[in-house]
């Protein structure tokens, strides 16, 4: 695809000069809106600042029953489709006459890439319609770019895009969406623009999968937080000592081993007060084991929370903990982003030593690493902040400045955009 010009006059000659027209890139995602995607939501806010137009394409729309009130105008105006009606037909018939060979072998690719995987070949199947319709529309909107985030079924729909239009596309790769099933990655890295792990670890797991050739197509971009809005508090860190731990109450989480440590410190004679911030699968099992541990008062379930009502819970806490563990399935976390807001709000932090977390999380500079699953280890590192306030505060400051330097989302998504236009040129 050529990049497209528009003429402008010159103010000396008054001859029309030709200039780029602003890019427009289509995002897709699995779900929109989801409350704990807020990395997807926020980087393309700091994108369109950047002068860009957005168009959203959701695989499916999520119900939330709480959400960030930033998301409300862009679930206005996202292109939410269902999997089958009269549109999406007569977009397959248009495929069908007018380019059958290039229809049929993508869906081919499709049937052959994700074979041996239910969840693949089902979903690849399922969202196929919708997604040759969507690049119908995309061509017809001049799409520039195709972003997509998550590795899976996100990026099999970039790949059926840019097969039947042309249009180039990236993937972000995060977490569970790359560790769990690598099916078709090696597939979908070869056809892509460009990829972005979100980081260093995730960039070796795929050259391990797909090999060296891919090294050039690989691009570390930390998912960021809006530095600004998640500032150090200004109240002074007395009361209780207060941990916060945010996110879906699942197994890959940890919770359970972080209510564990709260009863260590409890039984050691530690005042603490723990807040669990978020629902999920695990929330009546973590019930009963807050109650079997006597922890009842002190360790609560706070339920879901928006990102205005997180940031003020991070303002009154003295630590946050995010206790993550790789799941019996393969599930494991990326970089959880509620650290980078913890660090950014100049909080301490307590994590385990996995994935790309220590590419955010210097132990004992920024933060304090335990293995996973190590409750007892977890206990003595919280146990240790809690005795030392002055830790605390050099944590907060050094985690602080990390951020602000290498987890900045207008400074990430200026990156982004500088590829964007790179694959544009490139087209």
């Amino acid at each position: 695809m050529e990049a497209q010009v528009e003429k402008h006059p010159d103010s000396r000659t008054g001859a029309r000069a030709p200039q780029k027209r602003r890019l427009k890139v289509a995002y897709v995602m699995s779900r929109f809106p989801k409350l704990t995607e807020t990395f997807v939501l926020y980087e393309m806010l700091a994108v369109e600042e950047r002068g860009v137009d957005i168009e959203l394409y959701p695989l499916l729309r999520e119900r939330e029953r709480i959400l960030h009130p930033d998301a409300i105008p862009l679930c206005e105006r996202a292109h939410f489709q269902p999997f089958l009606n009269g549109s999406i037909l007569r977009s397959q018939l248009v495929y069908l006459r007018r380019s059958p060979r290039t229809y049929l072998a993508t869906l081919w690719g499709l049937v052959r890439g994700t074979w041996g995987s239910l969840n693949f070949f089902a979903g690849a199947l399922a969202i196929f319609p919708k997604v040759a319709h969507a690049a119908r529309l995309m061509a017809a909107d001049r799409v520039d770019h195709v972003h997509c985030h998550f590795s899976n079924h996100p990026a099999v729909a970039g790949f059926v895009i840019h097969r039947l239009t042309g249009i180039p596309f990236s993937f972000t790769a995060h977490g569970s969406d790359l560790h769990v099933d690598r099916r078709m990655l090696c597939a979908k890295v070869a056809e892509a623009a460009f990829v972005v792990p979100v980081s260093d670890y995730n960039r070796e797991l795929i050259i391990e999968e797909c090999g060296q050739g891919a090294r050039g197509k690989l691009a570390v971009i930390h998912c960021g937080v809006d530095t600004q809005f998640f500032r150090p508090a200004e109240t002074e860190d007395v009361g209780p000592f207060s941990i916060v731990c945010v996110g879906k109450l699942h197994e890959v989480k940890g919770q359970t081993y972080l209510v564990e440590a709260c009863r260590l410190l409890a039984e050691a004679g530690v005042e603490l007060i723990c807040t669990l911030v978020g629902d999920g699968p695990d929330r009546r099992a973590l019930t009963q084991q807050i109650a079997d541990s006597g922890l009842d008062g002190r360790v609560t379930i706070l339920g879901e929370r928006d990102r205005l009502q997180i940031a003020a819970l991070l303002s009154t806490a003295q630590v946050l903990a995010a206790p993550s563990v790789p799941t019996r399935s393969g599930k494991r976390e990326g970089i959880p982003v509620v650290l980078m807001e913890a660090m950014s709000a100049g909080l301490p932090v307590v994590a385990s030593r996995l994935s790309g977390i220590p590419e955010l999380v210097e132990d004992g500079v920024s933060g304090l690493l335990v293995p996973p699953r190590d409750a007892a280890g977890l206990a003595g590192a919280l146990r240790r902040l809690h005795d030392d306030p002055s830790l605390r505060r050099a944590f907060g400051r050094k985690g602080r400045e990390t951020v602000v330097r290498e987890f900045d989302v207008c400074k990430n998504a200026a990156e982004l955009v500088r590829r964007f236009e790179g694959a544009r040129s490139a087209a």
